[in-house]
């Protein structure tokens, strides 16, 4: 049996649900359908998005304003309708949960709740591979208390020679610092390096220090396992369109723990939404916020927005995060497999931990200077334009790889392996 013949029996005895997604053809290579890997930056289309999205569509040109509560999917209380399926997701209570805004936009309205410096305990802390975005608004937030962002924001880094964070050091870190943390904001799962910190094990270090602790569930959410109540999180916020396949800028979540719901003590930013539905159109000046996530929310929810965010969460509903997340070994172990048979002879290396319990679905490569195809970006082109493997990559050497279990199949991984085999030179 040839590595291809074996690839495509693996799919046969354990197929997935590729049947419900819509797949980019191939630009390139003998396939009518590309492999695609790129789930971690943006998951592919639903084929029952469109479909209950006309719905909603359909709706506003037949009742006008009138949908807010005669549509079939009423307006009003539409985001009610993710509560709970993104709360099943997140492994927390209907009422910590509320899907809204975008990921950054949450991230700064609840670090207005919890980062709150004084005394010497001033840091937030973050790591120094954190996505681009997060860096941009810790320093921001910074700036808001009247602090130097530079000594404010710590970033904490691997060891010397080493590619990844070991959750050991950043418990080191808050034991020796914890006197001087105000806020501990991690990504669950690291963008670039897929590797999954112990969430659990930092909040509690976090919270013994006297910190706050939230995380960046970007590249966590609908990838791994969560059990956010459980574990004690202070607040989390994730975005849509990756992992949970709701579309390009899909509406957002966010998550607070019920422990803080009632602490009128804590500052937040509100709005219209902010306040009771019970009163809301009373037009009252002062807002009265419910005890429950939805007091954070500020603007009332963009329907048209949220509809595939709905469709989406009732895919992960019927799959289950447990067995997705089984597949996610499978496919991501055979993808390992097959990279370890090419990268001996080949200046590429692994970067992402390879004990299943410190990743997600996602293999980060770096990129040798010798390889013979370029930058990382310029390997991404080749890969898609002559194979037709659909990856992405981040600049100086990263090339990502994310099997998805929902449609990501074993013959893909064989035809990622395949083709970086031929584009990159011994």
């Amino acid at each position: 049996m040839t590595g291809e013949e074996e690839a495509l029996a693996l799919d046969a005895a354990d197929p997935g649900h590729r049947d419900l997604f819509h797949i980019p053809p191939a630009d390139g290579g003998r396939y009518a359908q590309a492999a695609y890997f790129a789930g971690n930056s943006l998951g592919l289309q639903p084929k029952a998005t469109r479909a209950e999205l006309l719905e909603d569509l359909d709706d506003w040109q037949r009742l006008g304003v009138e949908g807010h509560l005669e549509a079939g999917r009423p307006w009003l209380p539409y985001h009610e309708l993710l509560t709970e399926p993104a709360a099943r997701l997140v492994g927390a209570r209907p009422a910590e949960t509320v899907a809204m805004n975008s990921l950054t936009v949450n991230l700064h309205l609840l670090m207005t709740s919890f980062y709150r410096p004084h005394g010497e305990r001033v840091h937030l802390v973050i790591e120094d591979s954190a996505f681009p975005s997060d860096s941009y608004a810790v320093r921001s937030q910074a700036r808001l208390h009247g602090l130097d962002p530079d000594t404010a924001v710590v970033r904490l880094r691997p060891r010397a020679g080493e590619a990844v964070l070991r959750t050991e050091d950043v418990l080191e870190h808050l034991a020796r610092e914890g006197q001087r943390t105000a806020l501990v904001l991690l990504a669950g799962v690291n963008y670039l390096t897929g590797e999954l910190l112990d969430i659990p094990a930092i909040t509690a270090a976090g919270q013994a220090a006297g910190a706050r602790v939230g995380w960046d569930l970007a590249h966590a959410v609908g990838n791994v396992p969560l059990q956010l109540h459980d574990w004690g999180v202070d607040f989390a916020a994730w975005c849509s369109y990756k992992y949970l396949n709701a579309g390009p800028g899909a509406v957002a979540g966010a998550f607070v723990h019920e422990r803080h719901h009632a602490d009128r003590d804590l500052p937040r930013l509100e709005g219209w939404w902010s306040t009771e539905p019970a009163t809301r159109f009373r037009m009252d000046p002062v807002s009265r916020p419910p005890a429950s996530a939805d007091a954070w929310q500020v603007s009332n929810p963009p329907i048209l927005a949220m509809g595939p965010v709905r469709t989406s969460l009732e895919l992960f509903d019927k799959v289950g995060m447990s067995a997705l997340r089984a597949r996610s070994e499978r496919l991501t172990g055979y993808l390992e497999a097959l990279l370890d048979e090419i990268t001996p002879s080949r200046p590429i290396g692994v970067v992402t931990p390879r004990d299943p319990g410190r990743r997600g679905c996602q293999l980060s490569l770096r990129i040798g200077s010798g390889s013979g195809s370029g930058s990382a970006a310029e390997l991404a082109r080749q890969l898609r334009r002559t194979h037709g493997v659909i990856a992405d990559a981040r600049e100086p050497d990263i090339v990502r790889l994310a099997p998805v279990p929902l449609y990501s199949t074993f013959h893909d991984c064989w035809r990622a392996a395949d083709a970086l085999a031929q584009a990159v030179t011994a």
